[in-house]
């Protein structure tokens, strides 16, 4: 399993390259918890991974508490003003039209329009993002400053979309299968993300080019000891979908995480799964405080993204939610500032960094036993010890060493290790390998 430190290395860089240039691609497409944008959407990650599977589950099919919507799609919208100029276009930003507005076509007066105009007062410059889903209506999303600027007596106002009862949600499914799964049936790693959103680079085109470029890095390792799982789907609705569809892939989950908000340039931030201490919310801990990157771990909320969903009381899987600046916590959340600009290769790949080498916790950890637990074995004669004592030479090999050796008791795992010798997981791992080659050690 490939692992990765905080260092900017060539070839970590270029990952972040080719996952901007991927979310450059995907950017301009005009996409929804249904319709044709993410069909769009989905087809371009099937061509960077071939054995992606597309799931098409008809409107109205029951859901755990919910049912499926109607598929929505949209052709054009656009408010003319009297001399018939396009004053609020669709085709310039698709952020201007109310996500699953219903169509309308007529005239309206201005004070009319307004009851359906949105805008940021506190962020005149800036488009604000606005949804309808399950409360059907139809509006517009400018400026402020553009709002203002709207003079006229009277608009004429066209949205062309359609919303079809007898559509369809899709959502994406990768199954990296495990190569040495032994004989635990709990052996799957969910990764989960959501391509529900328009225009918006951070939340979430990053998370899914972070979900993208993690699998393909997957995909390609020799040995997985896990069966990795990814869900590319519309938020919340997307989640209850496959949980509902899927109770034999739910009994085997293990870990999870949800990637959002991969992009931006503010710190790490995990939230906890609802049981807040799970082998995830270790390992995620573990990972980030030995790459040595700027973090938050917050606790369980129950609001946010999918990881909701996952957590709740009937299914309580335990999954986190890993991101940088949470939701609502940076300007340019859900405004087109969240844009090509905002989102950088260097924060992409920092992120995938993170992700290998959490996989890379999950994939390593294991309990040992100290096979001669009866005082400090004799690690010189075996090969492991420095010949010259009385320095400090090696002192943090030797510790990791011990480390090892003290707490292999058949109950700790090298995460609980790690997480009380304070050392890095990945050095004692090293040294639970080469202990393990000699009449020391033994796995569980």
């Amino acid at each position: 399993m490939e692992t990765t430190s905080p260092v900017q290395t060539p070839a970590i860089l270029e990952a972040g390259k080719d996952m901007h240039a991927l979310l450059a691609r995907l950017f301009p497409i005009c996409r929804s918890i249904t319709g044709n944008g993410v069909r769009q959407t989905l087809a371009i990650v099937q061509e960077y991974l071939p054995a992606l599977q597309l799931h098409e589950v008809p409107s109205g099919t029951p859901a755990l508490d919910w049912q499926v919507p109607a598929e929505w799609n949209i052709r054009d919208a656009w408010v003319k003003n009297a001399a018939g100029e396009r004053v609020i276009d669709f085709r310039q930003h698709n952020l201007h039209v109310v996500g699953y507005s219903t169509p309308v076509r007529g005239w309206f007066s201005r004070q009319e329009l307004d009851e359906h105009l949105f805008s940021l007062p506190e962020q005149p410059d800036l488009l604000p993002y606005r949804t309808s889903y399950y409360q059907p209506t139809w509006g517009f999303c400018l400026s402020h400053q553009h709002r203002l600027a709207l003079q006229d007596a009277y608009y004429e106002v066209c949205i062309d979309s359609t919303i079809d009862e007898q559509g369809f949600l899709t959502y994406g499914e990768l199954e990296l299968p495990a190569t040495e799964a032994g004989e635990n049936p709990a052996n799957e790693v969910l990764f989960s993300c959501h391509c529900c959103h328009p225009s918006l680079a951070n939340d979430n085109l990053s998370g899914l080019v972070v979900a993208v470029a993690l699998a393909q890095t997957l995909a390609a390792q020799p040995v997985r000891h896990y069966t990795y799982r990814f869900v590319f789907g519309p938020g919340t609705i997307g989640s209850i979908v496959w949980l509902s569809r899927n109770p034999e892939a739910i009994a085997r989950i293990r870990h999870g995480l949800v990637l959002t908000l991969l992009g931006g340039p503010g710190p790490f931030t995990y939230k906890q799964s609802r049981r807040g201490s799970a082998a995830v919310d270790r390992a995620v801990a573990l990972a980030l405080r030995d790459a040595a990157v700027a973090h938050n771990i917050r606790p369980w909320l129950p609001y946010g993204y999918d990881e909701r969903q996952y957590c709740s009381p009937g299914f309580n899987l335990p999954v986190g939610c890993l991101s940088r600046t949470p939701f609502g916590e940076f300007p340019e959340y859900h405004t087109s500032a969240d844009n090509l600009d905002f989102v950088q290769p260097k924060q992409l790949a920092e992120a995938r960094a993170l992700l290998l080498r959490i996989c890379g916790i999950f994939e390593r950890d294991q309990v040992y036993r100290n096979l001669r637990p009866y005082g400090e074995p004799q690690l010189g004669r075996r090969g492991l010890y420095k010949g010259i004592g009385g320095g400090l030479e090696g002192q943090e090999w030797q510790m990791a060493l011990l480390w090892v050796l003290s707490l292999s008791d058949g109950d700790h795992s090298l995460v609980a290790v790690a997480e009380q010798a304070n050392l890095p997981f990945e050095l004692l791992q090293r040294a639970a390998e080469a202990l393990a080659t000699t009449d020391l050690l033994a796995p569980v």
